[in-house]
């Protein structure tokens, strides 16, 4: 093993609590809280990484200390009451069975959350300045709301403690409400607690007091902070130093947590929670600094993806303890493989960003390409060999058909993959070409490595038909199959071109492009970066209220960033009904959603995104002859029961999945095949 991955297997001890190694997954809002408790879905997606070896997980990103703090905007944990103490330690007890050690975040939100919920308490902050991101304007916080806080914190401390976990950290990043104080953007006190650095530090630090005088002075607690808010009228990083600085001499905090950025507005997030279009660990840098500057134990998160960048960090003296934490979402048995020697199967994280933008659009957070993350109860991360071997055909090699092959491989069963391309990915590869997100590749990438690792028989550049299918005798055959690109279905739809067909290569692009938007998602951004790049003159339109209205928040502002720097036009509430040919041009009539005023583009292309529709003509050929008639028990799907067609006696069971079946994403084609094929 190398100086880099043993040093992230060495201990890390803080006053009385030894952590096992010096890989951690921080505290994050997954959604999974249910009546503001951490029940049994969040401890089995905490336990998960707990089995799979990681030294220290940290749980209840933004969890509520006050109740003027709400934890429902993100389903999150609240604890502002003794009914959350057994919870804890179920939990705690859950964790430590593995080895594991388990810490909580705690946090007042301040002005970053909606007042109109929970409890319909006014957002609280230093000043009342309004936040772009939840658009809450606040109550400029008085000396009993200061005093009430205050003790508000220490009364959760205490209940982490009673609880069993083995730490807690007072959030102090992404704009809370302890560097809203902190912050000269948000604090424009005249008092004691505003004016300059030292006045602006009074807030936090008589938190930290009031936790340490509750919880006793061997009780381990830290603070995530920021090393730089990377804005003109924020903290600098000399103010983040000497804030470090200040907080650890005093004796206040075990650790530091550091990461960069902030995240009052759309970019902001998109920066502070960096996706595939930033380098791995781009703000490092910002904690090596601060690292020099304090005497504990600096913690780091943000992008760093895989165990060489990470063991550098710790090996290098850069960081303590090397925060994986999307990177666990994506294999929660990162170190348990290091251990075991076998980093190629590790399941690297892409930076995709589905887990977090689901988050903030209200739902659970979910991985892209494991679809065993946060249903622990009902998917396995290690899918356990079946009962009887079967001989399984699988029909395509993108994201659906790869992770079929390898889990049917994985129950033990002999299978056979045919893909009528040279090469797997499917439509992975398509999209993999556009601009920033050349990292998508790594998704299928993994999924060939195991389902080869696992012997697969892998027939490529062979077009599977029913008579080359039948020849393999097979029990179950899968399609996955995938879609082919529409066009939507309008009046001279013939005269366009799709986002497949620039994409692949298969059009050349021309010089004056319009870009039709009719899904919402990446495709028709990243086509229309892609055309810009090479130098044509873009116009995007949808008829949604926004280019890219679908996608999540820390993608979509990156697609604006980027469509503005390239000065694409950007034409919301605009739908695409018609195109017709004007000499060797095209002409594109666009009406208005709310007025149905028609406009008109004489341009020289036309690329329209439109989703996909089912490649179904093998699975209609193949439907009468198998024993099911391509029929899914859905019941027993969801339920995690076999399907009732796959019973060995005689001819075989069929069934579609992916985009065969629908249009939708990643995720939905992973799902679909890991939910069907564990229980083959």
């Amino acid at each position: 093993m190398t100086a880099p991955f043993e040093a992230l297997l060495r201990p890390l001890t803080i006053k009385g609590l030894t952590i096992r190694n010096r890989i951690m997954s921080t505290s994050h809002a997954p959604s999974y809280g249910a009546d503001g408790k951490p029940k049994e879905r969040y401890q089995l997606y905490h336990e998960e990484k707990a089995k799979g070896g990681i030294g220290l997980t940290m749980f209840g990103g933004s969890s509520s200390v006050a109740v003027d703090s709400p934890a429902a905007p993100w389903n999150q944990i609240s604890v502002a009451d003794d009914s959350v103490v057994p919870f804890f330690r179920e939990f705690a007890d859950r964790i430590h069975a593995h080895g594991a050690a388990l810490m909580i975040q705690l946090t007042h939100m301040g002005r970053r959350t909606k007042w109109d919920t929970e409890n319909w308490l006014p957002t609280v902050s230093a000043s009342p300045r309004r936040e772009p991101a939840s658009r809450s304007i606040p109550k400029e916080m008085e000396d009993f709301d200061i005093a009430r806080i205050v003790a508000d914190y220490a009364a959760a401390a205490r209940r982490c403690k009673e609880g069993g976990l083995d730490g807690c950290e007072i959030s102090a990043a992404h704009g809370h409400l302890i560097d809203q104080f902190w912050s000269p953007s948000v604090n424009k006190r005249t008092d004691g607690y505003g004016g300059s650095l030292e006045n602006r530090m009074r807030f936090g630090i008589e938190v930290l007091e009031a936790m340490r005088a509750a919880t006793g002075p061997d009780y381990v607690i830290g603070m995530r902070m920021s090393g730089d808010e990377l804005i003109d009228d924020g903290l600098t990083h000399q103010d983040c130093i000497a804030i470090a600085k200040t907080y650890a001499e005093r004796g206040l905090v075990d650790f530091i947590n550091l990461i960069g950025g902030q995240a009052r507005d759309h970019l902001a997030h998109a920066i502070v929670l960096p996706n595939m279009s930033f380098p791995v660990a781009p703000f490092l840098a910002l904690a090596s600094a601060i690292k020099r500057e304090v005497g504990v134990p600096v913690f780091h998160a943000q992008r760093i993806t895989d165990l060489a960048t990470a063991g550098r960090a710790v090996s290098e003296g850069h960081i303590d303890m090397v925060a994986m934490t999307r990177a666990h979402i994506a294999d929660p048995h990162i170190v348990r493989k290091l251990m075991d020697g076998r980093v190629d199967d590790i399941r690297q994280c892409v930076g995709y960003g589905y887990c977090i933008d689901r988050i903030y659009a209200g739902n659970d957070a979910l991985c892209i390409q494991n679809a065993a993350t946060g249903r622990e109860r009902t998917m396995p991360h290690v899918v356990p060999k079946g009962e009887k071997r079967r001989r399984v055909v699988v029909i395509g090699g993108g994201p659906a058909g790869l992770e079929a092959a390898r889990v049917s491989a994985e129950r033990g069963h002999q299978v056979v993959l045919f893909e009528r391309s040279a090469a797997t990915g499917g439509q992975v590869s398509i999209a993999a070409k556009a601009t920033w997100r050349e990292a998508l590749t790594g998704i299928t990438r993994w999924l060939t490595q195991q389902a080869v690792k696992r012997g697969v028989d892998m027939r490529l550049g062979v077009e599977a038909t029913p008579e080359l299918i039948a020849a393999e005798s097979p029990d179950v055959v899968i399609l996955a199959t995938g879609g082919r690109p529409s066009r939507g279905g309008i009046e001279g739809e013939a005269l366009a071109v799709t986002t497949w067909d620039v994409l692949s290569g298969a059009v050349t692009p021309a010089e004056h492009i319009l870009v039709y938007d009719g899904t919402g998602q990446h495709h028709a951004p990243s086509c229309a970066e892609f055309l810009a790049k090479r130098g044509a003159l873009v116009e995007i339109a949808t008829q949604d209220r926004m280019i890219g209205e679908e996608i999540g928040a820390t993608n979509q502002p990156i697609h604006m960033r980027e469509l503005t720097k390239l000065d694409v036009m950007m034409s919301p509430n605009l739908q695409l009904v018609q195109i017709y040919a004007e000499g060797n041009r095209r002409v594109a009539v666009l009406r208005n959603e709310y007025t149905h005023a028609e406009e008109e583009r004489l341009i020289d292309q036309v690329v329209v995104e439109y989703g996909t529709l089912p490649e179904d003509a093998l699975y209609f050929a193949m439907k009468e002859t198998s024993v099911n008639r391509g029929e899914m028990d859905l019941h027993a799907l969801i339920a995690g029961r076999p399907q009732p067609a796959v019973n060995g006696s005689g001819g075989f069971a069929l069934f579609r999945i992916g985009d065969a079946v629908a249009g939708r994403n990643i995720h939905a084609a992973i799902y679909d095949a890991a939910r069907l094929c564990k229980d083959l």
